[in-house]
């Protein structure tokens, strides 16, 4: 599909053309995805699936590892300082 339109500054005419692919290949498989569900819901399509078993599974109980931590302790307070700080001063370059 193309567009076709006058640019506001030069006033020349642009075409622009717009592809539409991706939405093109979504109606697409949502039709797939539509023709399967209604062959399976109509019974054209079956899934009889037989035999085989579920693998059996044994879990035995655990037990975490023992860990030592020893942490330090985080002493956290305030205390009053003195800072001296320079004086900052502007040159006036003989402007006025």
């Amino acid at each position: 599909m193309a567009k076709v339109h006058r640019d506001p500054y030069s006033g020349d005419r642009v075409v622009v053309h717009k592809s539409r692919g991706g939405l093109m290949l979504a109606a697409i498989v949502v039709l797939i995805l539509a023709i399967i569900g209604i062959l399976f819901a109509t019974g054209f399509w079956k899934a009889d699936v037989r035999g085989g078993d579920v693998p059996e599974v044994s879990v035995k109980g655990g037990e975490l590892p023992k860990v030592d931590v020893d942490s330090k302790a985080v002493v956290v307070g305030t205390k009053k300082e003195t800072i001296d700080v320079p004086t900052v001063g502007v040159k006036d370059n003989g402007e006025e």
